[in-house]
């Protein structure tokens, strides 16, 4: 303190004490004053706080880079659950189809026996043919088959029959090759079913192993990235620690006490001014419009709604315009966190909830949010706009700006509802404004 500053003190403590020594009669001493630590002392001490908060701030910077990409990586992983969602659903017809070829190939199989019925059948006709024509001692078309005619009669009886079992046996190798034809096709249609069969199988295999490897590549990058934030948010606490410890030193040093007294008289100066200000401010607004005065309230009350769920927990698919619900399943990350068995909301049942406050109704999907109200760009942003994030043009995440760098959203699963700096890396060129 300057010299002038702290005769003045002396000065009243003086007149302090003379006060007190006429009021009461008796000779109370004046305190004695607070502690005087060395330069050196104090100098040692804003070195080592300055050291640490640089410690802090680089983990801080650190951190805030870490969930930026966890953020990044959100919409990554969003992309491999629909992935992981395609590769069921291929899954399930690649079942489908093999079902129906298996179901073909033992259709094709049972003709097949069949022909093969077929043919043993005419085979034994025509042995029994063979036999009785051998019994008999004739051959078709033999001239012994003439022999002890007796009279003309008798030889055109002969010549008829031996004509019937030409024709006969004529048709019982046709019949015969027929079949042996038929068992060849259903042969190789059997043979083509269970191929188209076996085919359908292995795509089956392929299709489930691309759900399972798209599943727990999304899993994984996001428990890494996960872990890799948590140990740099213990890392900047412990440091935070550290440095808590500095100032508190420091702030029980004479120099940083005045600093602090000093600071308090401004604060009071200050609250003063903006009390006064707050009175002027008030009667001003008092005849102001109604219309402007609402649209600012309702800014107001949707923000409110919004702050009002700080710390619920994140569900996927949770949260409509009355409140926080159970999220539903999405058969990839989300269900990894139970997120199905949770009461809360994700980011765009957020935006539900808050602006129901102005009587605002919207879908319950940030691409569709995105439309719901005038775009104005980012460095025309104001309090009470969402904001939005995609990945090569999709919209996958949205939050509400509060003023001053901040906004509030529901963030991904295991988190909760939260206060947090703008995110500036994938975040659209544009600001949404509804009221």
């Amino acid at each position: 303190m300057s010299t002038k500053r702290g005769a003045r003190r002396i000065g009243v403590l003086v007149l302090l004490g003379a006060v007190a020594l006429s009021a009461t009669g008796t000779g109370a001493a004046v305190p004695a004053p607070p502690p005087n630590p060395s330069d050196a002392e104090i100098q040692s001490g804003e070195a080592d706080a300055q050291r640490t908060a640089g410690q802090a701030g680089e983990l801080a910077n650190r951190l805030a880079e870490a969930e930026s990409r966890l953020v990044g990586l959100q919409s990554q992983v969003e992309v491999k659950m629909e992935d992981a969602n395609k590769a069921r659903v291929d899954l399930q017809r690649a079942e489908s189809a093999y079902g129906q070829a298996r179901t073909a190939a033992d259709a094709a199989a049972a003709e097949a026996r069949a022909a093969a019925g077929r043919i043993e059948e005419q085979r034994s006709r025509l042995d029994q043919f063979a036999a009785s024509s051998y019994r008999q001692g004739s051959r078709l078309g033999s001239i012994t088959a003439y022999v002890g005619a007796r009279n003309p009669q008798e030889m055109l009886e002969r010549a008829s029959l031996l004509d019937a079992i030409s024709d006969s046996q004529l048709d019982v190798l046709d019949d015969l090759e027929r079949a042996r034809i038929e068992k060849v096709n259903k042969d190789s249609l059997t043979r083509a079913a269970l191929d188209e069969a076996e085919a359908k199988r292995q795509a089956a295999d392929e299709a489930r192993a691309a759900a399972e490897t798209a599943q727990q590549a999304a899993i994984q990058a996001r428990t890494q990235q996960t872990q890799q934030a948590e140990g740099l948010r213990a890392d900047r606490d412990s440091v935070q620690a550290e440095l808590d410890a500095a100032r508190s030193h420091v702030s029980g040093l004479q120099a940083q006490r005045a600093d602090y007294e000093q600071w308090q008289e401004d604060k009071a100066r200050e609250e003063q001014a903006a009390a006064a200000h707050a009175a002027s401010a008030s009667e001003h607004q008092a005849g102001s419009s109604a219309p402007a005065s609402s649209a600012s309230g309702d800014v107001e009350a949707v923000i409110s709604r919004a702050m009002s769920q700080l710390g619920m927990p994140y569900a996927w698919g949770g949260g409509n315009s009355r409140g926080p619900t159970r999220g539903i399943r999405d058969g990839g990350v989300a269900d990894s966190y139970g997120d199905y068995a949770k009461i809360g909301f994700d980011c765009s049942g957020l935006m539900i909830y808050a602006f129901a406050a102005a009587g605002v109704s919207l879908d319950h999907y940030s691409g569709y949010q995105a439309q719901s109200g005038k775009r104005v760009p980012l460095s025309q942003m104001r309090r009470g706009d969402m904001l939005f994030w995609d990945d090569g043009g999709a919209i996958h995440h949205v939050a509400l700006y509060l003023g001053n760098g901040k906004m509030v959203e529901a963030p991904y699963s295991g988190s909760r509802v939260r206060v947090a700096p703008v995110r500036y890396s994938g975040i659209t060129g544009y600001a949404v404004r509804v009221l």
